[in-house]
C-alpha cells in the first residue's frame, strides 16, 4: 500500500474539544484503488480500538456525525467513502472493493493511536453491503460487522454463498418499509437470516422506518427513537466483539 498522506487539524473550541482530541484528514493512496479522502477521528485517550465507518452512494458528508460520537467513546475512527467499496448499480467499472477495504484497514491498525490489532466495521446502505461482502470474510482483520440497512441488491443473487464466507459476527438493522431503489428490501435482510453462516448473527427491523433511519441530514426518513436504539445496539456490538486485549 502507498502511504498514508494526512492534514492536521485541531478540534474546535469548548464541547467539541472535549469530545475530540484532533482531528485528521488523509487520502488512503494506491495506484492501483480509487483515491478518495478518509477522515480520521482520533480518541479520547491516547489510544483506542478501531472502528472503519463506511458510508453509504452520497459520500461521507452524511456519516460525518457518528465520527466524533465514536472518538468519544475512545475508538479510534476512520470514515471511508462506500463507493469504493462496493460498486452501486447505477456507477462502473467496479472499484476494487476487496484490496482497498484491506489497505484502509490495515492503515488504521498500523497507526499509532490505534490499540488493537483487529478492526471493527460499521457501513451503511451501500458501504453495508461493502462490509459485509468484503468485510465480514477478513478472519485476521475484522473482530465484528455493523451493517445499517445494507443494499442487499448489489450483493448478487445467492446471498447464501455470501453468508457462508462470513468470519466475523454480524449485526443488520434495517427498515420495515424501506424501498429505497429497491435495492434495500426487508425480504432480502430477513434472507440474510435464514441463510447458512458460521458467526453470530443478529437482525434487527424497525416496523416504522425506511431507509437512512439514523440520518437527521433525511428529515423525511429519520426517526429518532430508532436512530437511538440503533446507535446503542452498534455501541453494545462494538463493546462486545472488541478483541480481548483492547478491554
Amino acid at each position: 500500500m502507498g502511504p498514508l498522506a494526512r492534514k492536521a487539524l485541531r478540534a474546535g473550541t469548548g464541547g467539541l474539544r472535549g469530545l475530540l482530541v484532533g482531528m485528521t484528514v488523509g487520502l488512503v493512496a494506491s495506484a492501483a484503488l480509487a483515491q478518495r479522502t478518509a477522515t480520521f477521528f482520533e480518541p479520547t485517550a491516547a489510544k483506542g480500538p478501531v472502528v472503519v465507518l463506511v458510508s453509504g452512494a452520497g459520500g461521507i458528508q452524511a456519516y460525518q456525525e457518528f465520527g466524533p460520537r465514536l472518538a468519544a467513546l475512545g475508538f479510534y475512527t476512520v470514515l471511508v467513502d462506500g463507493r469504493d467499496i462496493m460498486i452501486p448499480p447505477w456507477e462502473s467499472p467496479a472499484p476494487q472493493g476487496h484490496a482497498h477495504l484491506a489497505a484502509v484497514i490495515q492503515a488504521a491498525l498500523s497507526a499509532p493511536q490505534a490499540s488493537s490489532s483487529k478492526a471493527m466495521l460499521v457501513g451503511f446502505s451501500l458501504g453495508g453491503a461493502g462490509v459485509l461482502v468484503h468485510g465480514a470474510p477478513m478472519k485476521d482483520q475484522v473482530a465484528a460487522v455493523v451493517a445499517y440497512y445494507p443494499a442487499t441488491a448489489v450483493m448478487g443473487q445467492d446471498l447464501a454463498a455470501v453468508t457462508a464466507r462470513w468470519q466475523a459476527p454480524v449485526l443488520v438493522l434495517a427498515g420495515e418499509k424501506d424501498t429505497y431503489r429497491n435495492c434495500c428490501l426487508v425480504a432480502t435482510m430477513r434472507a440474510l437470516e435464514s441463510a447458512p453462516k458460521q458467526v453470530p448473527f443478529e437482525l434487527v427491523i424497525y416496523p416504522q422506518a425506511n431507509h437512512g433511519v439514523n440520518l437527521e441530514s433525511y428529515p423525511l426518513f429519520f426517526r429518532s427513537e430508532d436512530a437511538e436504539d440503533a446507535w446503542n445496539r452498534t455501541v453494545a456490538f462494538l463493546q462486545k466483539y472488541r478483541p480481548a486485549h483492547d478491554r
